[in-house]
This record gives structure tokens, sequence and C-alpha cells, in this order.
């Protein structure tokens, strides 16, 4: 199959016109009349990766390599060290990030991570409805995403409507109607305005909210009649407890 045959059938499922002016979805590296017979899904490129992934593989990635604009390929330095080595193994790479946000990823952490119901959907926010204890909601939150450390800002004792961003949603705070806001990324001054304007906060983490890119893309791209492998890259940070 052609690259810009898969190509067509993501825009499709998922269309980049629908990513932000700041994002780069969409092919990053490759040759529209390139043959694909293999297909790798992973939240991001790293260099372990692209060493396991055979030549001619197609990567579909949640997260773009390139972001703006290159100036040089110093292949001493990210990202260019990637792209070097993904063009010797002629490995093509599209990435579908704030479109699949939109279109897939926040309702499938919704429902099938966090077994609740979608009422209200807003861009990048999915809400639901709660009504529970907020230390008890921040543990069952905490289980749901296998998080060794959860970081809260408690600014209520019970929760009921609850916004949902997955990867990076601290510059959301302001525009959300809800209780508590469930998103990665969040900064000391992030948590500090939270308290200002009594919002909510657990952080979900960035990988931890998006690794489930793979394994829902997964299930559309068998139709294909390709081979498809999870090949999720590890998340950079780990955890020492003292």
């Amino acid at each position: 199959m052609k690259l810009h045959e898969i190509y067509n059938f993501l825009d499709k499922l998922s269309p980049f016109a629908m990513q932000e002016k700041w994002d780069n979805s969409g092919l990053i590296v490759g040759d529209f009349e390139e043959d694909i017979s293999q297909i790798a899904l992973s939240i991001d490129v790293d260099e372990a990766l692209i060493d396991s992934l055979e030549d001619n593989t197609l990567l579909i990635t949640h997260h773009p390599l390139i972001f703006s604009g290159l100036k040089e390929l110093n292949f001493a330095k990210y990202p260019a060290n990637l792209l070097q080595k993904m063009v010797q193994k002629k490995i093509s790479n599209i990435a579908m990030h704030t479109n699949f946000d939109q279109t897939h990823l926040n309702d499938y952490v919704l429902k099938e991570v966090l077994g609740e119901k979608i009422v209200k959907k807003d861009g990048f926010v999915a809400y639901f409805d709660v009504d529970e204890d907020f230390e008890e909601f921040s543990r069952r939150v905490a289980e749901a995403f296998k998080l060794e450390i959860v970081r809260t800002v408690p600014c209520h004792k019970r929760v009921k409507r609850v916004a949902l961003t997955t990867g990076s949603g601290s510059s959301l705070m302001r525009t959300l109607e809800a209780d508590c806001f469930l998103t990665g990324d969040i900064k000391y001054h992030d948590a500090m305005e939270a308290k200002s304007i009594n919002l909510s906060l657990i952080d979900i983490g960035h990988y931890e909210s998006e690794h489930f890119f793979a394994q829902i893309l997964e299930k559309h791209l068998k139709n294909l009649g390709l081979k498809v492998i999870i090949a999720s890259s590890e998340n950079p940070f780990t955890y020492i407890h003292p």
C-alpha cells in the first residue's frame, strides 16, 4: 500500500485540518509514493524505537518529532540525530497530535480509562459528572492511570463537575466550567492560579494520559490488511522513592 493511501485513511479518521496552528501533524518524514508493508505505532520517537524497527516501516506517532522549522541538521543533536537514522533506514513518519486529541484520545480516556460518560465536549476539553470526596476521587484517578505519585491542588472537599484534557492543558484553566480539572504537566504557577480561581487540579501526567494513542489507533488500522505493531516509546521519567 502506498503511503499516500494510508495518509488519506488517517485524514478521514481524524482530519489533519483540525490541528492547532502551532502543531505539525501530518507527514514528517517520507515519500507519499513509498510502498508500505508494516506500520508501527508509538506516542513518541526515540533512538531505541528506531533501532528496533525494520527498514521501510511507517511509524505513526502522537507527538511530531519536528514542531517548528529546523535551521540546521546537526546529527549530533536532537532531533537531527533521530532523523538521520530514520532516513538511513527508510522509516517514514506521520504525526497525529492535536487533531487526534479532539477526535479520539480525550473521549477514549474518559470512557475507557476512567469509566465515565461524557456530558459535554468543548474542543480539547471533555466533561463528566461525579459526586465524590476529593481525596477518594483522586485515589481512583491515580489507580486508573497507574500513577506512582499523584499531585493535587485541592480546592473542593467534594467534586461534582470534572473537566479532562489529556497531555498538557493548563492553558485552558480559565475557560473551564468545572470543580476539578484533570490534565498533565501542571507547573507551580499553574497550581497557584488554580487556587486563586477555586479550581481543584489532579495531575494525570503527560505520558500517562496519552500513551493509549497506539492501542486506540491500532483498532482502526487493522482494516488496512497491513502488519501493525504497537511499539510505544518509554516514559522518559522515572520515580525514586526515598
